[in-house]
C-alpha cells in the first residue's frame, strides 16, 4: 500500500492494523519486525507499507487468499487529536509456493517451509488431511525452538520465542519463523566478501507417534553495498552454506531483479547490469538511473546529492536437500552523501558590457530565492525591480542552472581602473538557494570579473606664444584615474599659483598658460637672443604612480634680455644695452674682469658663468641663497696721465642675482635634463645701478 504524501502534506498520520479478534493493534517499530511488516517510504517520499502474506493478523484461506485490513489515521496535530480514520482493506492471491521460501525484508528476516509429509498408504490420505485442520488449533502449544550460536544451543518455547522478538507459527501446510536481524541468537558469517546475518534454528513438534524436525534457518545479506562515482553495484552471494548443505546438488534456476516492486525483465533496456558467476551475483545500476531518484542535499555547508532506489533480488535455486528455494532480498538503497560543488561559468561578452553568469549545476527540487550583490540583498522581486534579469535554464542531463544578467554600469558593479586604459568590472554575487524536500537553505558566494579597455587616455596639444608655452589636454578622467605631474610634485591649483601658471578648464578640457621663465621650464638651448624651452608633465595614475605619458611643449623663442639660473649652477644672462650714448657691449665685463661676453652685438652681450666663478658672491636671505655678480662697462682713459679726463661714455652696471631654495641641492655636474630628477630652477633678477641718459660722466 502506498500513500500520496501531497494528501498528507502537513499532517501526521498513524497506521492501525485490524485484528478481527482484538480490534486494531497500532503499528510501531516492535509490532512490524515480529509480525511481517514494514513501513518506509519510497524513493519520491511516498509512505510504503508492505506486509508478509504470514503475517500475525492476516487472514489466511488456504495459503492461498490472504487479506489484511489497515486503519490510516490522519490528524493535522502531533498527538493525534480529532483524527479522521480511513480503513483500506488489503487482498492478495499467492499459490505458487516453493518448499522452502525466505525473505530478507528491511527489518526482519522469514522463512517458511512446507509440512506435508508423505502418507503410508493412499488409504490413509484423505484420513491425513481431514486431520490437519486439527493440530493446527493445538501446534502453538507444543511447538518448540532449537537456536544454535556461537553461544551454544538453546531450546525454548514458541511463547518464549515471541518474547525475544521472533514469530513462529504454522499454517495449512507451512511453518514460519520470522527473526528480527542481529538477534541475540544471531551470528554474522562472511560469505564470498559480503556479511550474512543468520539465524540457524530446527522447528520441532511432538506428537504421540511422530516427532517432527523443520530445519528453519534463515540468512540475509546485510551488506553487499559499493559506490563509484558513477555506479552503485550490489552484490549477493550465489551460493549460501549455511542453506545449501550439498553443494554438489545445486542448482540455480533463475535469477531476477526488481524495482519498487515490479519485475524488470529486460535490465538492459534502463542500462542496468544483472550478472553472476559460480560466487556472486550483481546488480549495478548507474547513479542517475531512471527507476531511482537523485535528490538534494547539503552536508557541512556543501552542496550535493544522493541517489535513491528500491530494488529487490529473487533466487530460484534447487538441492537434493529442498527440492526448490526462493530467496527474495529487498533493499533499499541510498548513496553517501556525493559533493557536487556548483560551478559559475562567465558568459559575459564585454562589448555588451553586460556580465551574463550561470550558475549551476542543480536537481530540479533547487530554487533560487534570493540574491546578494555587492553585499546589498535583494529578494528575487526586488531584483527584477532594480534591472537584474534572473532566469533559469535546463541543460541537457536534466539538470538546470541559474542566469544573473547584471549591467556593467549598475552601482553595485565595483569597479576599478587597471593597466593603461582599462576598466576592470567586479560583480560580487552570493546565492540563497532552498535545497531538498527539506528546503534547506545554501549560500555561495561567486566573484566575476571582466577587464575591458573602455577608457581613452588622454592626448594633449601644445602651442606657443611670444613669451608663453600652452598645454591643453582633455579633463575626462583626470583626478579620478589619472594626476598631473610637474617632476615629482602633484600639479594642482597651489603649485601652479606658486609657479606662476594660469589654469583654466571648461567643461571637457584644461588649458595651462606657462610663462617662459615661470618654475619647471627647461632650457634644452640657450644663445644669444634665442631660447629653446620646454614643458613637461607626467600623467600618471592615481593610486600606484605608475607614468603612463609625458606630455611636453617645445618651442624657440627670441628674447633680447633675460636671466636663466640653472639647477647646475650655470648662470646665463643676456643683457641689454639701454644707455645714451651707446657703449661697446663688447667690452662689458663681469665682476672678474676676465669673464668677457660669450657673444654680443650692438645692444646685447651674453654671459654664461657658473656661481663659484667670475667674483660671483653668495649670501643667505631667509630660505634662499642669493648668487650675485655685476656686468659693467669698463671707461677708456688715456694712460699716464694724472689728470681727470673728461669723456662721454656713460656709467653701465647691472647687477645679476639668482635665488635658489636653500633645501634643494645644486647639481654641480653635469646638466640635468629629467624633471624628475633635477632640483628646480632658481629665479633670477636683472638690477640696473644706474642709468643717466645723454649725460657726461667723470671717470677717475
Amino acid at each position: 500500500m502506498k500513500l500520496n504524501k501531497l494528501f498528507l502534506q502537513g499532517k501526521f498520520f498513524q497506521l492501525e492494523i485490524y485484528d478481527p479478534y482484538s480490534g486494531p493493534v497500532l503499528l510501531d517499530e516492535k509490532l512490524a519486525s515480529r509480525c511481517g511488516y514494514v513501513l518506509s517510504q519510497d524513493v519520491w517520499g511516498n509512505p510504503v507499507f508492505r506486509a508478509s502474506v504470514l503475517g500475525c493478523h492476516v487472514a489466511n484461506e488456504a495459503d492461498e487468499l490472504f487479506s489484511l485490513t489497515v486503519n490510516i489515521k490522519v490528524s493535522s496535530f502531533p498527538s493525534m487529536r480529532a483524527a479522521v480514520t480511513y480503513t483500506y482493506p488489503m487482498y492478495c492471491s499467492y499459490t505458487a509456493w516453493a518448499s522452502r521460501e525466505i525473505v530478507c525484508e528491511e527489518n526482519y528476516m522469514e522463512v517458511s517451509v512446507k509440512t506435508d509429509v508423505p502418507a503410508v498408504s493412499n488409504d490413509y490420505t484423505v484420513a491425513w488431511m481431514s486431520a490437519l485442520p486439527e493440530t493446527q488449533n493445538v501446534a502453538y502449544q507444543q511447538w518448540q525452538l532449537m537456536f544454535v550460536s556461537p553461544s551454544g544451543r538453546k531450546r525454548i518455547t514458541v511463547s518464549d520465542a515471541v518474547k525475544l522478538g521472533y514469530s513462529f507459527n504454522n499454517t495449512l501446510s507451512r511453518v514460519y519463523l520470522r527473526a528480527p536481524y542481529h538477534s541475540n541468537e544471531s551470528d554474522t558469517s562472511v560469505v564470498s566478501g559480503v556479511n550474512m546475518n543468520m539465524v540457524t534454528s530446527t522447528s520441532m513438534y511432538r506428537q504421540r507417534w511422530l516427532l517432527l524436525l523443520i530445519d528453519t534457518t534463515v540468512s540475509c545479506p546485510v551488506d553487499g553495498i559499493s559506490f563509484t562515482d558513477t555506479t552503485l553495484t550490489w552484490t549477493v552471494p550465489r551460493v549460501i552454506p549455511t542453506l545449501v548443505v550439498q553443494e554438489s546438488t545445486f542448482l540455480s534456476t533463475n535469477i531476477v531483479m526488481g524495482m519498487d516492486d515490479q519485475v524488470i525483465v529486460n535490465p538492459e533496456e534502463q542500462n542496468y547490469v544483472l550478472e553472476h558467476n559460480e560466487t556472486h551475483i550483481r546488480i549495478t545500476i548507474p547513479i542517475g538511473a531512471d527507476g531511482g531518484k537523485l535528490e538534494s542535499s547539503i552536508s557541512g555547508g556543501v552542496y550535493g546529492v544522493l541517489y535513491c532506489i528500491d530494488l529487490f533480488l529473487e533466487h530460484t535455486w534447487t538441492d537434493a536437500a529442498w527440492q526448490t528455494t526462493k530467496f527474495t532480498v529487498i533493499k533499499s538503497i541510498t548513496t553517501p552523501f556525493m559533493p557536487r560543488i556548483p560551478t559559475v561559468t562567465n558568459n559575459t561578452v564585454p562589448e555588451e558590457r553586460l556580465f551574463n553568469v550561470a550558475f549551476g549545476h542543480f536537481l530540479p527540487d533547487v530554487s533560487l530565492v534570493a540574491i546578494a550583490i555587492g553585499n546589498v540583498p535583494f529578494t528575487l522581486r526586488e531584483a527584477q525591480h532594480h534591472g537584474f534579469k534572473i532566469y533559469e535554464t535546463p541543460f541537457p542531463n536534466r539538470t538546470k542552472g541559474f542566469i544573473l544578467e547584471v549591467s556593467f554600469d549598475d552601482p553595485y558593479v565595483l569597479k576599478e581602473y587597471v593597466n593603461r586604459n582599462e576598466t576592470k568590472y567586479t560583480l560580487l554575487v552570493n546565492y540563497t538557494l532552498s535545497v531538498g524536500p527539506e528546503m534547506t537553505p545554501y549560500y555561495h558566494w561567486a566573484e566575476v570579473e571582466c577587464v575591458i579597455a573602455d577608457i581613452e587616455i588622454p592626448e594633449a596639444v601644445g602651442f606657443c606664444d611670444e613669451g608663453n608655452l600652452y598645454l591643453t589636454l582633455p579633463t575626462f578622467g583626470l583626478h579620478q584615474y589619472w594626476d598631473l605631474y610637474l617632476g615629482n610634485k602633484l600639479l594642482n591649483r597651489h603649485l601652479a599659483l606658486a609657479s606662476g601658471y594660469l589654469a583654466a578648464t571648461n567643461s571637457t578640457h584644461l588649458i595651462l598658460q606657462i610663462p617662459l621663465f615661470a618654475g619647471g621650464v627647461l632650457y634644452e638651448e640657450v644663445s644669444f637672443q634665442k631660447i629653446k624651452a620646454r614643458f613637461d608633465v607626467v600623467l600618471r595614475k592615481v593610486r600606484t604612480m605608475e607614468i603612463l605619458q609625458m606630455f611636453s611643449i617645445s618651442c624657440i623663442f627670441n628674447s633680447s634680455a633675460f636671466i636663466i639660473c640653472h639647477p647646475d649652477g650655470t648662470i646665463m644672462v643676456s643683457a641689454q644695452m639701454k644707455t645714451v650714448p651707446a657703449i661697446d657691449m663688447g667690452k662689458t665685463t663681469l665682476r672678474d674682469s676676465s669673464c668677457k661676453p660669450r657673444e654680443f652685438d650692438e645692444s646685447h652681450a651674453f654671459f654664461k658663468f657658473h656661481v663659484n666663478t667670475c667674483g660671483t658672491s653668495v649670501r643667505f636671505e631667509g630660505d634662499h641663497i642669493i648668487y650675485e655678480n655685476e656686468i659693467s662697462y669698463e671707461k677708456e682713459t688715456l694712460p699716464g696721465q694724472s689728470v681727470p679726463v673728461i669723456t662721454r661714455d656713460p656709467d653701465y652696471r647691472l647687477t645679476v642675482l639668482c635665488y635658489y631654495q636653500a633645501k634643494e641641492t645644486l647639481v654641480l655636474s653635469a646638466f640635468a635634463s629629467d624633471p624628475a630628477t633635477s632640483p628646480p630652477f632658481g629665479s633670477g633678477r636683472m638690477v640696473p645701478r644706474s642709468n643717466a641718459a645723454g649725460g657726461h660722466f667723470l671717470h677717475f
